[in-house]
């Protein structure tokens, strides 16, 4: 895998979005309680293998809990101080969740990071196999129609991590405790978005040290 330098030049992000561009205030086991499904049970697997009128009633309801969640959303530290440098490079941004894509738009509506993300590049659990099958990711390159060598994927979870590997995409893990749980399956990590953006800062800085080295060079052979 290329170093920091060469990862962090790829233009295609991709993001998670609870846990990672939002403080993570999800309590899956209140909402599994809410839902009636026993505890340590896969939320999503367990709705979808019921009969169909109670999938869908309980569809409705993780919709409607989801909802408010994404009313009250935060913004995680420094993501705004992170999107605002990737938009100043004119990097291409995503976003891969298991919200629905609905409660996703609306999170971003919320934390007033909307017009970073064209709504097309926002994939939800409805929009194709959820994480951490790579279908998304594989969605999201192939509307931007570049190489998975070309994108790199940023979460808080495992399964962050998972979907970047299997679709062999550069990985980036956002733990505020500092865990890094997964070390095999990231390449960069960091402990908040801040530090990302500061990463990425210290990129562009020495990028520039490089560059006006090449240009002397040219200017000094004849080449304009």
């Amino acid at each position: 895998m290329p170093d920091n330098y060469t990862l962090l030049q790829r233009k295609y992000w991709i993001f998670d979005l609870d846990g990672t561009l939002t403080v993570a205030v999800h309590d899956f086991n209140a909402i599994r309680n809410e839902l009636g499904i026993p505890a340590g049970q896969p939320i999503l697997k367990t709705i979808e293998s019921l009969p169909e009128n109670e999938s869908l009633a309980l569809h409705q309801k993780l919709q409607e809990i989801e909802e408010n969640l994404a009313r009250n959303a935060r913004p995680a530290k420094g993501v705004k101080n992170l999107l605002e440098a990737l938009h100043r490079r004119n990097y291409h941004l995503g976003i891969l969740t298991l919200n629905s894509r609905e409660n996703a738009w609306l999170t971003l509506e919320a934390l007033d990071l909307a017009d970073y993300f064209n709504e097309d590049s926002v994939i939800g659990r409805w929009c194709v196999e959820p994480k951490p099958s790579p279908k998304g990711i594989h969605r999201l390159l192939n509307h931007w129609k570049v190489d998975a060598n070309e994108a790199i994927i940023v979460g808080d979870y495992l399964y962050d991590l998972q979907v970047g590997r299997a679709a062999e995409i550069a990985t980036v893990h956002v733990d505020p405790k500092g865990e890094f749980s997964w070390p095999e399956l990231s390449d960069i990590q960091a402990n908040s978005l801040d530090e990302l953006a500061d990463l990425l800062a210290e990129n562009s800085r020495r990028y520039y040290q490089i560059f006006p080295l090449v240009t002397c060079d040219f200017l000094l052979f004849g080449v304009r």
